[in-house]
């Protein structure tokens, strides 16, 4: 019988191959040819399966968010009973640059950042998960408020905004050399220490 093909695998090997690449060289500097030799498969077997490079970069950016959502997924579940704070501290931890893997995974952001800065397509496919992920931020704080955790005052959104912002930028300066991994975490946890101050929550 003929070899059963996993064509979404093959598709992930090749993501994968670009992702490892990117993050050697930036987006700019890889070609097809080049991932194609990372992933073991021949230029014809990757234009199969990608008939652009920029189609190849749009399928390894949705499976970069995949995977981050997994992991941040299975750690809320290994809590058991996780709590909005919880959730929130699981989501910015997994932001920043702490281990090789996560360094990597930060590097590729920022590689695609700076390909979306030139590029309106790549700019909105970058930019497509982040309402939702800013919206689910707003939406933990909104739930500690209703538990009294939260003080009444404090705007949802807005907590939500700081809230990414704290971590991509803490996440930059892991990558200068300018904080450790441990700082990094600790001004997060400061943060959400101040803004989980109504009900004395430290979960």
């Amino acid at each position: 019988m003929p070899k059963q093909v996993d064509h979404e695998q093959r598709r992930v090997q090749i993501a994968e191959a670009l992702q490892r690449l990117t993050t050697r060289a930036g987006l700019e500097g890889v070609s097809l040819r080049q991932v194609a030799a990372e992933a073991g498969m021949s230029m014809g077997s990757v234009q199969h399966y990608f008939k652009s490079k920029d189609e190849m970069l749009r399928f390894a950016l949705e499976h970069r968010h995949k995977l981050r959502t997994e992991r941040i997924s299975a750690k809320i579940l290994a809590e058991g009973r996780p709590t909005p704070r919880s959730i929130l501290r699981a989501c910015l931890v997994e932001i920043l640059p702490r281990d090789p893997d996560s360094e990597a995974d930060f590097l590729i952001g920022v590689a695609y950042f700076i390909r979306a800065a030139a590029d309106p397509a790549m700019a909105k496919a970058f930019g497509e998960g982040m309402p939702e992920l800013l919206q689910f931020f707003a939406d933990q704080v909104r739930q500690a408020q209703e538990a009294g955790d939260v003080p009444a005052s404090a705007d949802p959104a807005i907590e939500a905004s700081l809230l990414w912002a704290i971590a991509d930028s803490q996440g930059s300066e892991i990558l200068m050399g300018q904080r450790t991994p441990a700082e990094a975490v600790s001004t997060v946890d400061y943060y959400l220490d101040r803004l989980f101050s109504a009900g004395g929550s430290r979960t």
